[in-house]
């Protein structure tokens, strides 16, 4: 009889990929009259190489968008990947510097001719990962940050905000990268633990008659201090505010000023405020109109105005100034102190907060209306906490450093005359100078921020600034999967860009997906070689088992733990799923299968109906609700308990006595294993796609995935069956119980009786036996009871009877173990009553033996009352 084999996903994954690829399955073409379903996928630096974080993430998308698909929707999942200025500029000097190149002598040009060289090397190498693992993208429609729609895009936001006056050159502080030699955004700056001190240093009044302590974690910035503060609250300093001290080793009167920005518990309750180089303190400084003093330089050493310490670096500078203050008599004590200390994320050098001319975009228009559009619901975060995250960062915005001090990437679009410094920012390169007629134009050095190019991706990607049918029909998108890290950096810039330039949301919910982490519940690294590969995971299982094993588990939104186990398991599950197939292909041989409506269906299809019904309608709420976890656990549950582990056993005795039966139910179970097919295919399509097209299926058409996904229909509703069929199952499963009650193998036949009024019962005693391994199945209301066991459920008493034999074996059987135990038992007693051995042995083999005697007192209890129901 012939099967479909093993199940071996090497030999048809890449076949099946191939083949959905060149009927253009994953193609979105507008139809005006299909309603369209957008994902726009968050683009991957092509600097990285696919994780198990991207494989996460984009395996939320590649489900969400196959089941709309299957749904009837245009559905268009665009895909992309980001140039990364930074980690791309790095890679590159990186390389260079391997074959000895400078970047500064190679030059801007020749540089750029490098950068590109990367990208045409690199840029594809994760999409080519995202396709082995089966990701139905829009190929065609591959976009890239830097590619020329992207380009246009840029420039035109760029002159749009500047010609508004929200694009404006200012000194402001920011996160400054010295390795880099560039500002950096917070989604560059990774944190460390570090353990430091607090330094108390005292800062003596105008008059040299009393103090003030200052507690600090970098002494080396005090000669950039241009006041000390304290809260207005704080009694303790309420007089000295408004008068000056003198700052230690600089030999300056600084003013002690009132903030509510000051902690009252920590340190002394007084800081030190050095607006040139912390970000809150540049803030005070605003507020109190503080100088500006800056005392490190972008190098990360100290410049001219630290004087003597001048071309030191960070840390010896700390060293060389604590010394002074101990010298001076102004260091009052040292404390152990842990804190986090900013760090690159490219070349992993300590972050400076600079004060430094940058260009920004003011933020206080553009964040009103996308603060409401989240409060109204227009944008919905599917998890209300990151909506709370959201709405705080916006409400308390600080205007937008978007410059950058690199050469790849999107070049600030700022043209200078030389003759007569004209700014001239135009959506064109000029030649000209409009003022004066001057050739001579130079461009601004600076590139712009990479989350520039990315906030504007919705946008872009559909053609923006042209008002293109595309853009027209797919936007506003309809949901973003992204990670919480960046819902400030990327996600809002998203939203306040959309209704900016488009006057339009750019989607319409925001799935935060949560980490992938270790066993452990360590986020994966390099530093702690803790990282999966998924393209190692998918060679030695499948694409479908680490598909699955993602999902599979806790919630979307948090954070998960990964191991190979989980990927054994999932595998361990297709290929249940793939043995059951195999069963019904099988049955399917020379049957000509009907359509369920001509099926005459018997109880246990009408139950198993009911049950994918209510499954069908579970599921369809689940994905509505963004539950993809508790969407597959429903699938699975219904696969592995109701269809594999009761209905089709409930249906062998049917399938193998063949005839008219046998073709109605076969015809039934195919119905049923098709929308298991179905329901499962987004989660696992490449498993599904190929059983789908092995196996005969009366409504098929010639894919999987561009099939209709199952919906609720209320005509399989069958209650009175779904009621039998659960109490067959609750019959059965007390059978199993009594078995296990009485230590009887799983092998051993057993005699049952059951009294009981229902029908159903006895109209599946053939399959009642065979599920149970049952010789002899009687149904008398009046039978000796002795030599017996009973359960009582609400339709039946089960009685598990013992004959003769069984039980002459089943006592002898407890006899002999009895005398066991009741020679351990005296053992045990015996040390225990031993004077020496309680004196003399380790309190842990005291406390064992202790309860090795408790425990076998117990079982030989049960065993007693066991012997005693035998002998009765």
């Amino acid at each position: 009889m012939a099967n479909l084999g093993k199940y071996n996903p090497q030999e048809f994954e890449t076949k099946i990929y191939n083949n959905w690829m060149e009927k253009k399955y994953f193609k979105s073409v507008i139809d005006k009259s299909k309603k369209p379903y957008t994902i726009i996928m968050p683009p991957p630096n092509i600097t990285s190489v696919l994780h198990i974080g991207h494989a996460f993430q984009q395996t939320i998308q590649d489900i969400i968008i196959r089941q709309k698909r299957m749904q009837g929707y245009n559905a268009l999942w665009l895909p992309g990947s980001d140039h990364a200025a930074i980690a791309t500029e790095a890679k590159v000097v990186q390389k260079l510097k391997a074959k000895g190149i400078n970047k500064l002598d190679l030059g801007r040009e020749k540089f750029l001719q490098e950068i590109h060289n990367w990208y045409a090397e690199y840029k594809s190498a994760i999409i080519e990962q995202f396709k082995r693992m089966g990701f139905s993208c829009d190929w065609d429609r591959l976009a890239f940050t830097m590619d020329e729609k992207n380009c246009k895009a840029v420039r035109e936001a760029f002159v749009r905000l500047y010609k508004k006056g929200w694009i404006y050159k200012g000194k402001r502080i920011v996160n400054w990268c010295p390795g880099c030699n560039t500002s950096i955004s917070d989604a560059e700056v990774e944190y460390e633990a570090n353990s430091t001190h607090l330094w108390h240093i005292s800062y003596l009044t105008e008059d040299k008659k009393s103090k003030i302590i200052v507690a600090t974690t970098r002494p080396e910035t005090i000669l950039g201090d241009t006041a000390v503060a304290v809260n207005p609250k704080d009694k303790r300093y309420e007089k000295m505010v408004g008068k000056k001290v003198i700052l230690p080793i600089v030999n300056k009167l600084i003013p002690i000023i009132a903030d509510e920005y000051v902690d009252m518990e920590f340190g002394t309750g007084v800081v030190k405020i050095t607006p040139a180089h912390d970000i809150n303190d540049f803030e005070v400084g605003a507020r109190h109109n503080l100088p500006l003093v800056e005392v490190i330089g972008k190098d990360g050493k100290l410049n001219a105005n630290a004087g003597k310490f001048e071309g030191l670096d960070i840390k010896t500078a700390r060293e060389e100034i604590v010394k002074e203050l101990q010298n001076l008599g102004r260091l009052e004590k040292i404390e152990n102190y842990n804190n986090n200390v900013a760090h690159c994320e490219r070349c992993h050098g300590t972050i400076e907060s600079l004060a430094s001319e940058q260009w920004f975009v003011k933020m206080s228009e553009l964040a009103k209306p996308a603060i409401e559009v989240v409060e109204n619901g227009s944008v919905k975060f599917v998890d209300e906490q990151f909506k709370r995250s959201y709405l705080h960062w916006m409400k308390n915005i600080k205007d937008w450093c978007i410059s950058r001090q690199l050469w790849s990437g999107h070049r600030v679009p700022i043209f200078y005359c030389q003759d007569c410094g004209e700014i001239i920012v135009e959506k064109e390169d000029p030649t000209i100078c409009p003022k004066c007629k001057s050739k001579k134009l130079v461009q601004d050095t600076d590139t712009l921020d990479t989350w520039f190019s990315s906030a504007l991706w919705p946008l872009s990607t559909l053609g923006w600034p042209e008002n293109t049918p595309d853009l027209d029909y797919y936007y506003p998108t309809d949901t973003l999967v992204t990670g919480r890290e960046i819902i400030n950096l990327w996600v809002a810039r998203m939203i306040f860009s959309g209704l900016e330039y488009k006057k339009d949301i750019p989607f319409r919910n925001v799935l935060i997906n949560g980490t992938v982490c270790d066993i452990k519940g360590r986020k994966m690294s390099k530093s702690l070689g803790n990282g999966i590969d998924p393209i190692v995971m998918i060679e030695r299982y499948s694409v479908d088992a680490l598909r699955h094993s993602l999902i599979n588990g806790g919630a979307i939104e948090t954070d998960c733990k990964f191991s190979e186990k989980k990927v054994e398991l999932s595998a361990a599950f297709l290929n249940k799923l793939w043995n059951t197939a195999n069963f019904v292909f099988i049955n399917q041989e020379n049957e000509t299968l009907l359509p369920l409506k001509q099926v005459k269906l018997d109880s246990v299809d009408k139950w198993i109906l009911t049950k994918l019904n209510d499954t069908i309608k579970t599921v369809n709420r689940n994905f509505d609700n963004y539950e993809l976890n508790v969407a597959l656990t429903n699938i699975d549950n219904f696969v592995l308990n109701d269809f594999c582990d009761y209905y089709v056993e409930l249906s062998k005795p049917i399938l193998y006595k063949g005839g008219d039966l046998k073709t109605n139910k076969i015809s039934a179970m195919s119905y049923v294993y098709l929308n298991i097919l179905k329901l499962l295919h987004p989660f696992v399509p490449m498993i599904t796609e190929k059983l789908y097209l092995s196996l005969n299926f009366v409504e098929k058409i010639e894919s999987i995935m561009i099939d209709k996904f199952p919906e609720y229909n209320k005509i399989y509703e069958f209650k009175k069956e779904l009621n039998e069929i659960e109490s067959v199952i609750e019959v059965i499963k007390d059978i199993r119980n009594l078995r296990k009650s009485q230590n009887i193998a799983d092998n051993k036949a057993i005699k049952i009786n059951i009294s009981t009024s229902s029908k159903i019962l006895t109209e599946l005693k053939d399959e009642i036996k065979k599920l149970c391994l049952i010789s002899e199945l009687t149904f008398d209301n009046n039978i000796d009871k002795s030599n017996s066991v009973c359960k009582i459920n609400k339709i039946a008493e089960i009685y598990l009877i013992f004959d003769a034999r069984v039980v002459e074996e089943e006592i002898a059987k407890f006899e002999a173990e009895l005398k066991r135990l009741e020679f351990e038992i005296e053992r045990s007693s015996k040390m225990l009553a031993n004077e020496n051995f309680v004196k003399k042995a380790p309190a842990k083999l005291i406390e064992a033996e202790q309860q090795k005697l408790s425990n076998n007192k117990e079982v030989k209890n049960n065993i007693e009352q066991k012997l005693k129901e035998l002998k009765k």
